[in-house]
């Protein structure tokens, strides 16, 4: 099995065996991005989401915790960088791959942050594991939970996480550090990669395209963006996959109104000339012409 198809696989799930894990040559690179904050990416294969430290005299921040099969490693990689242990997480949503290690942390005594929908899917659907689906227990969930927005003030920099609504999930959240310039996007960018919109956990193309816009609004030239998946990104980068995206629904609303039905959209391959520079193992242009189809039909009905 390819790296790039456990990447695939593990997006949306901890679809990773543990013996998989322990066994891979995944390894952690750390990048200062501003004083005192990192951005900690997997590679070798497919680690879960990139991470955000923030560390300093005040404890740890960190935004997203990785897979829970390579939790052992990430925990590694983080006290590497900090030398402690982390007193916050924030998760930027749901997606195992980004919240594999709060049962973990939580133990260790960290609180963990995030908007209210997504502790409240992860109280109703429980938690995606290698042996299947089971009740997420207290320690999975965040401890403190923000309809809106809620600020930290931690090692002299405010920490502003702000939740962008039918993204792509329904409990997305952006995490911004306005003093440093510097901004978390979670999965509301996949830096040189075709988007993962999650419709089956209250995503959508529109909310996704409206968060991006917010992002972008936030961000200057000099601003660095942290992606959920891909290299660190700049307003640039997240400018260039807005628009691409965009321009993607149009083309494939157009054919929609058109009155083409999902085959023949398909057929079309209304994409392809994104192929070559987007497309990825898990999300390919048939996959993302599908997921516009279902997502922009629905939307019409």
């Amino acid at each position: 099995m390819t790296s790039r198809l456990l990447r695939a696989l593990a997006v949306i799930c901890f679809v990773a065996s543990p013996a998989l894990a322990q066994d891979s040559a995944i390894s952690f690179k750390s990048t200062e991005v501003a004083s005192g904050i990192y951005m900690l990416e997997g590679v070798g294969g497919f680690a879960g989401g990139n991470l955000g430290i923030l560390t300093g005299e005040d404890g740890v921040v960190l935004i997203d915790d990785g897979m829970q099969p390579l939790f052992n490693k990430t925990v590694a990689a983080i006290r590497k960088q900090v030398g402690t242990d982390v007193d916050f997480v924030v998760n930027t949503h749901a997606h195992g791959d980004h919240i594999g290690g709060n049962e973990g942390l939580s133990k260790a005594g960290a609180t963990i942050v995030g908007h209210n929908k997504l502790r409240q899917r992860l109280v109703a659907e429980g938690i995606t594991g290698p042996s299947g689906q089971t009740p997420a227990t207290p320690h999975w969930l965040p401890e403190i939970t923000f309809s809106d927005a809620v600020t930290l003030h931690l090692n002299g920099q405010r920490v502003h996480v702000f939740h962008v609504a039918k993204a792509h999930t329904d409990g997305d959240s952006i995490v911004h550090f306005p003093d440093a310039d510097v901004i978390h996007a979670g999965d509301v960018l996949f830096n040189g990669l075709f988007p993962y919109v999650d419709l089956d956990s209250g995503g959508s193309v529109e909310g996704y395209l409206a968060a991006q816009k917010r992002v972008l609004a936030l961000a200057g030239d000099g601003t660095t963006i942290i992606a959920g998946h891909g290299p660190l990104a700049t307003k640039k980068d997240l400018q260039a996959a807005h628009d691409m995206l965009a321009d993607s629904c149009e083309r494939v609303a157009e054919l929609i109104r058109a009155g083409k039905t999902e085959a023949q959209i398909l057929a079309m391959n209304p994409l392809a000339d994104y192929d070559a520079d987007w497309s990825w193992g898990f999300i390919t242009t048939e996959r993302l012409t599908r997921m516009l189809i279902r997502d922009i039909s629905h939307q019409s009905n």
